[in-house]
């Protein structure tokens, strides 16, 4: 599967200083190694779209705040393997294409498409390798069989209506030095029955060793696709063995950051660092780092509810997508927060006066609002900060007025012109906002 087209990322002279970002399994800020520390790249994996309504505002900030990331290791010097799936198998997907009609494979291939086109127009950075669920079991199925031989997987029977032979992870069982269940979202029990009924898990289904256990493989149903499972028959696999398979196969063990919301937490970042740890005795990843969610107007932003804001339909009503990403920018990632069309009217005042102020803008304030934005930036991507820094650059009166141009003032001209032109690559570098 292909993903979008690479934009330019300006490179900045300058240091940056080492990112320090928060880690949600140990609830502090960690430091990621800087180029001179490490000659390996940084890795990272963020789960990807279930494409069957793409992108609202909860996407959109997610792979804008991890775009944010990769932007900060670049500038510290560092090269970043980045990879990111996309679950074009799942239960929501055909119960969508069921609703309306849709084959669900033109509706997946359709909403990827759309995902891609706003991904670019976001300007973010796209990953090095963007895998489909379809594509990755040929790699699935042997993982499965090999838990199933190291008695970390077992067949439940068919009850009330359901056939012999889904497969489940024994959850228990597997706990090892890397992982044991609850290592990596510090739930107790009782939240993560909870979480696991809300989040696509089957705590009352029959035969399972333990309730919290997760599904690896479903085995095949009259109507729904299926595929070659070899001793496991044929059927379809589990959502959270699909991301653990991809990113052991085109990142380290373990890799730098696990990434996505933080309804990603439980059951799926635990189910796939225990698929990961349990077939090899190594942690999926160093830190997992999680954005907050998106509402609309004072309420949840969801399909159910059909109070989306997608990314799509603001830039066929056109919006800018540079006034987007401001908006998405300007509240910390880790943060929930709601959007409304006040926040989209403040992003399109601020980027017109970032835009403004760039003409007067002399190299010596580009270079040292520069070093400020790293500043911020390296504290746990505070972005918000960033733009503080940038609004007060350009409310603040200039530091020299901008020359008429003659021929006696060529020198003083060209360093208002480099000035601008260096903050505005450093912005667009730093924090993915083209002026």
């Amino acid at each position: 599967m292909h993903s979008w087209k690479a934009p330019h990322v300006p490179h900045i002279p300058g240091n940056a200083p080492t990112l320090e970002i928060h880690d949600t399994t140990t609830g502090t800020l960690r430091p990621t190694a800087s180029a001179a520390a490490s000659n390996a790249p940084a890795s990272i994996y963020v789960c990807g779209i279930t494409p069957y309504d793409a992108t609202h505002m909860g996407h959109a900030a997610t792979y804008v705040a991890f775009d944010l990331l990769q932007r900060q290791w670049l500038d510290a010097g560092r090269k970043v393997d980045y990879v990111q799936n996309v679950t074009d198998i799942d239960d929501p997907l055909l119960e969508r294409a069921t609703a309306t009609g849709v084959d669900w494979v033109a509706l997946a291939e359709s909403q990827t498409d759309l995902f891609r086109s706003d991904m670019e127009a976001l300007n973010v950075i796209p990953p090095r390798e963007y895998i489909g669920a379809v594509e990755s079991i040929p790699w699935i199925v042997p993982v499965v069989e090999q838990l199933i031989a190291k008695n970390l997987a077992y067949a439940v029977p068919g009850e009330n209506g359901e056939p012999d032979g889904d497969i489940y992870f024994d959850s228990i069982g597997a706990a090892n030095a890397a992982w044991k269940l609850g290592s990596i979202s510090g739930y107790d029990r009782e939240t993560m029955l909870g979480f696991f009924s809300e989040r696509g898990g089957d705590p009352d289904r029959a035969g399972k060793l333990d309730p919290l256990d997760p599904l690896l493989w479903r085995v095949a149903r009259t109507g729904e696709p299926r595929w070659e499972g070899g001793m496991l028959g044929e059927g379809r696999p589990g959502w959270h063995i699909e991301c653990s398979v991809i990113a052991r196969r085109f990142l380290p063990a373990p890799f730098t950051v696990q990434g996505g919301g933080s309804d990603l937490i439980f059951p799926h970042h635990e189910f796939s660092g225990a698929h990961a740890s349990a077939t090899d005795g190594k942690a999926l990843a160093e830190n997992y780092v999680h954005t907050g969610m998106v509402g609309l107007d004072g309420e949840k932003m969801s399909k159910s509810l059909g109070n989306l804001v997608l990314v799509s339909k603001l830039r066929e009503a056109g919006e800018e997508p540079v006034a987007i990403r401001t908006v998405l920018l300007g509240q910390h990632y880790r943060s929930d927060w709601f959007w409304t069309s006040d926040l989209l009217a403040e992003a399109r005042d601020r980027v017109a006066a970032w835009r403004a102020r760039l003409e007067t803008t002399t190299l010596v304030e580009a270079t040292a609002l520069i070093t400020r934005i790293r500043s911020r930036l390296a504290n746990d991507l505070d972005a918000p900060a960033a733009l503080v820094l940038l609004d007060e650059w350009a409310a603040a009166a200039p530091v020299h007025a901008q020359p008429a141009a003659t021929d006696d003032d060529d020198e003083d001209e060209d360093a208002v012109i480099s000035g601008g032109g260096l903050l505005a690559g450093a912005i667009d570098a730093l924090l993915g906002l083209k002026l």
